[in-house]
């Protein structure tokens, strides 16, 4: 008799974080075709673990679970790392992406996340818990929430002194 190996799963190995997902948008959009109309969703989701990372998701797809599911594919595949400063971001900063431009300040211990919208989505999704972010231009979603995962994108972290 051949000895049976023992096949490992692979779904224990893997150990895979959990993240938090907020539908920031979803629209029902059309497409003019010959015979009519082609109906599709589109998705916009932010995920993060409230530890630091967080990403922005936009798919579409024929129902809405099914562009809901492609939309935190693609999220998680543009996860960002940042790193907290007492709760809060290290410095102000000030991003453009399109016509949305965004202007995201710290904000002193129990001030809370005062924003609007998307930047309040993903700064809540990312971990920051006291900081001010204010919308300046556009009002769309989709390019304000890129614009604030730009704009972490680019802080940078206080060099520590070791004395």
């Amino acid at each position: 008799m051949a000895k049976k190996r023992e096949r490992r799963n692979l779904n224990e190995l893997r150990t895979e974080v959990e993240y938090e997902q907020k539908l920031l948008d979803l629209a029902r959009v059309t497409r003019v075709v010959s015979g009519g109309k082609r109906m599709r969703f589109r998705a916009c989701i932010v995920i993060g673990d409230r530890k630091g990372s967080v990403g922005v998701g936009i798919a579409k797809g024929s129902d809405v679970s099914d562009a809901i599911n492609k939309a935190v594919r693609q999220a998680k595949k543009s996860l960002i790392k940042i790193d907290l400063v007492n709760e809060t971001i290290p410095h102000w900063i000030k991003e453009k992406y399109k016509s949305a431009e965004i202007l995201i300040r710290p904000a002193g211990k129990g001030k809370g996340v005062v924003a609007g919208g998307a930047p309040r989505a993903v700064l809540g999704l990312a971990g920051v818990k006291n900081a001010t972010a204010k919308m300046i231009g556009s009002s769309n979603k989709i390019n304000n929430a890129r614009a604030t995962i730009n704009a972490l994108i680019k802080l940078k972290t206080p060099a520590v002194k070791n004395n």
